[in-house]
């Protein structure tokens, strides 16, 4: 995948914006400014009350100073040590469009909470703090942590990437850093693959370019020589994750609700709810039980608010077969063809792994796997390689230590209906957990 580094969204943020909230997170290193960028972005798009933003004020040198990383570092331990921990999510609306903010921590042993986050996000704004960098050097490496955000969140497939260059009203030559780190930025992409939305160089503290485009020099130049729109602008017109409407119906049962006594035969007398993973619920559609291999018709479709009609990808639906069929929490049901063919299950799968446990994967070790609502053990039958953040080479690996990503190739106890990541973001995604400290271990992305 080549890297597109332009600003494709300029035309789509002068027209209507989309209307559905788009839900995007903020990433990078650790004090690269993500909560302080949030705060800005809440308080000058006026999504804060007077009485919070009061609440966040402290005494400084010149008068009372807003902390704007306060709006969102609720935790205790938060702001005793004035760094991110948890996923934090804030809402806030402009005039066009709703948003929906996941603040995801930058320390490295936080990383798992930053890939919960991105695996259901529509975009990533991704900080780099240029005054972290040597961007005096021709040549000068990016912090390993924007470096494994960044794949990650190529991994996770989200689908929208925007560098945010951070802190360049505090560097000596604000062009020549935003210059050179964004040389550095394009470098990186085009050799890992990342198609960027934009980079844009901001100060989150004084509010450039986040809401409001930055202040002209006096001569009538634009700061840092940047000609694009302000990140909320970028943002108001990005589009939203689409559904997998494309493909065949595959629904994880959630939850199975019992009817009363009924004298009609000609459906089942219980309701299996849960969120239409691909494709689309409609009645009069066959689908076979995995794993039980039965074949059954769809005879009725609820939505969430139990009208009968059709529901697609992305939204919950109650579904009630033509007749009784075992089926329990953890099932599928997969559309199954005219010829009787349906999505297979599989008890061998090559993935790739983003590991989050601090205890190493070794290969011959057994986890459970979670795959819809469905458990199942897992054993890893051997490591094919592992990715060097810093050179994006593969190499061998005997083990994958926390925040590694690599190859892996699993063994199943039982069959699950998988499609590559690639194809489907629901059915290509796994999670392990550790049968021992119940801790999640990894997220596995099917190849």
């Amino acid at each position: 995948m080549t890297a597109t580094l332009e600003h494709p969204v300029t035309i789509a943020a002068n027209d209507a914006a989309p209307t559905a909230a788009l839900k995007f997170i903020t990433c990078g290193s650790v004090d690269d400014g993500k909560s302080t960028l949030i705060g800005r972005l809440l308080v000058d798009s006026k999504a804060v009350l007077s009485d919070q933003l009061a609440g966040v004020q402290r005494q400084g040198q010149d008068g009372r100073e807003t902390d704007l990383a306060l709006l969102t570092d609720g935790l205790s331990a938060e702001r005793e040590q004035g760094i991110t921990i948890d996923v934090a999510y804030r809402y806030f609306s402009t005039t066009r469009r709703k948003f929906i903010i996941g603040d995801t921590p930058g320390h490295e042993q936080y990383t798992r909470n930053m890939v919960t986050a991105a695996s259901s996000a529509d975009a990533a704004v991704l900080l780099v703090d240029a005054t972290k960098l040597a961007w005096q050097d021709d040549s000068f490496p990016l912090l390993a942590q924007t470096r494994r955000h960044a794949l990650l969140v190529q991994l996770l497939r989200v689908p929208a990437i925007v560098f945010a260059v951070n802190k360049l009203d505090a560097v000596a030559d604000p062009k020549q850093a935003y210059t050179r780190i964004e040389a550095a930025l394009r470098g990186f992409a085009t050799d890992a693959g990342i198609a960027v939305e934009a980079i844009v160089p901001v100060s989150a503290l004084k509010g450039w370019n986040v809401v409001d485009a930055a202040p002209s020099s006096p001569d009538g130049s634009h700061w840092c020589g940047y000609h694009g729109l302000s990140l909320l602008r970028i943002l108001e017109g990005l589009s939203n994750t689409p559904p997998e409407t494309g493909l065949p119906l595959a629904f994880p049962v959630q939850w199975v609700e019992k009817f009363s006594s009924s004298s009609d035969t000609t459906q089942g007398r219980r309701v299996f709810w849960g969120r239409v993973a691909t494709g689309e619920a409609t009645v009069g559609q066959r689908v076979r039980v995995l794993p039980s291999g039965q074949s059954a018709v769809v005879a009725r479709v609820l939505s969430h608010v139990r009208d009968e009609q059709d529901v697609a990808a992305g939204h919950s639906a109650g579904i009630v077969l033509d007749r009784e069929v075992d089926v329990s929490r953890g099932d599928w049901l997969l559309a199954e063809a005219e010829d009787g063919t349906a999505l297979q299950g599989a008890r061998e799968i090559s993935a790739t792994v983003a590991w989050m446990d601090d205890e190493p994967l070794v290969p011959g070790r057994a986890y459970w796997a979670l795959h819809g609502h469905r458990w199942v053990k897992a054993k890893v039958r051997r490591i094919v390689h592992k990715l060097d953040i810093h050179t994006l080479a593969e190499q061998d690996a005997a083990q994958l230590e926390a925040n590694a990503i690599g190859e892996v190739e699993l063994v199943l106890q039982d069959s699950i209906a998988t499609l590559p990541y690639a194809q489907s973001r629901t059915l290509g995604a796994l999670v392990l957990v550790d049968q021992a400290s119940h801790k999640t271990a990894a997220a596995v992305l099917v190849r």
